[in-house]
């Protein structure tokens, strides 16, 4: 048996397996050492991430020495199933790394199949775009590390996948009714709609469905229901683009679903959004007094003192992993990862989290970065991490 043979999971419960087995990963707090290095594989994890995921703020005085225990049980867990442990589980300064390629995880191939189908339907290949993004959703058993829910950290990497699963099915959708086949969606996104009932573009595509499959009145029927639920408990109107809609169906005039199908891919993939793997560039980034960019490549940005994070925040006030931002489609949202001096946003602390808009600035510490829409010019790639100038 290869190296080829062992896969990992993270979309459902947390999953290592050796060809068709599923290998027992131990105890919570093990399970959850594991899935940090697997949400950042093939990068250096450092040993005080590493614990604070499974301690968060109170790890024991021999946190150290049980994480060592840990790594040691899944080398032996892999040696016992026929791998080789060497290169899989690496030992690094202050740390470890577990190599695996995206092909033999679920997230990777979920984004690869994602950035596949996104670019199919940018150059109005729908039925390629439609087998693409059908084998992205494939990809997910489940919530994200559904068996590690109470974990802090989990939130912070499942919510930018939970974005980019949602991206995927209205363009999974908008394929399919680019294609002839709106009747083959209206159940999916009647169900999605139930769960995210203030996700306009799933409520466009519902709408559109009903309207190309010659049932009018249940489209205007779908527009009524997301107005009342957006005026009731939001106090708001849909959205240009739904309304806009709304008042095609009710001249019923023809939908153009190729080209909007096809400009929507295409702003999803100048926009740069995605899960780690994808290797797109993005077009957001934050900027210090100084003038320097630090682009917001992945959907998700760590910051914070500790060496191993995106961007480090060398100050004492600074938590070892103080923030996460995440970046999906044109949302961006900072979340304070329950750091003892928090996130200042144009000088009030925030909550949990706060969505940031184009030049709004924060403070974290003594630094200070604002946040930047348009192409950023790009650090040098052999840079593991960016190291922020202290105000």
């Amino acid at each position: 048996m290869t190296a080829q043979s062992l896969g990992f999971g993270v979309l459902g419960t947390l999953e290592m397996r050796v060809g068709d087995t599923t290998i027992a990963l131990g105890t919570p707090k093990q399970r959850a050492v594991v899935a940090v290095l697997v949400l950042r594989r093939n990068t250096a994890v450092g040993m005080d991430t590493l614990i604070d995921a499974a301690w968060e703020q109170s790890p024991p005085a021999g946190a150290r020495a049980t994480l060592h225990s840990y790594i040691s049980n899944v080398r032996r867990l892999l040696t016992n199933a026929g791998i080789d442990p060497r290169p899989v589980l690496v030992n690094v300064a202050h740390g470890y790394r577990l190599s695996v390629s995206d092909e033999h995880c679920d997230v990777g191939r979920f984004a690869a199949a994602k950035d596949a189908g996104f670019s199919a339907a940018a150059a109005g290949r729908f039925e390629d775009a439609s087998r693409h993004l059908s084998a992205a959703l494939a990809q997910w058993r489940g919530p994200v590390l559904d068996d590690l829910r109470d974990f802090s950290f989990v939130s912070a990497y499942a919510s930018p996948l939970v974005e980019d699963k949602l991206n995927v099915h209205t363009a999974y959708a908008q394929a399919e009714i680019a294609c002839g086949r709106p009747y083959s969606v209206i159940a999916e996104l009647e169900e999605l709609i139930s769960v995210h009932r203030y996700r306009e573009p799933l409520w466009a595509q519902l709408i559109t469905a009903y309207y190309l499959t010659e049932r009018q009145s249940d489209a205007l029927d779908a527009y009524r229901r997301l107005k009342t639920t957006l005026a009731d408990e939001l106090g708001i109107d849909p959205g240009p683009t739904l309304r806009a809609l709304h008042e095609q169906i009710l001249r019923q005039q023809p939908l153009d679903v190729y080209h909007v199908a096809r400009t929507v891919a295409e702003d999803t993939l100048v926009s740069g959004t995605g899960t780690r793997g994808s290797g797109r560039a993005g077009s957001i980034a934050l900027r210090d007094p100084q003038g320097r960019l630090y682009p917001l490549i992945n959907v998700l940005t760590r910051l914070g003192r500790s060496s191993d994070n995106d961007i480090v925040l060398d100050d004492v006030k600074v938590s070892r992993n103080h923030a996460v931002i995440v970046k999906a489609g044109s949302s961006v949202v900072i979340t304070d990862l329950h750091s003892a001096n928090g996130i200042y946003l144009h000088g009030e602390r925030i909550g949990t989290s706060a969505h940031l808009s184009a030049n709004d600035t924060i403070r974290i510490g003594t630094y200070e970065l604002t946040l930047e829409a348009g192409p950023p010019t790009p650090i040098s790639s052999e840079q593991d991490t960016t190291q922020v100038t202290e105000l």
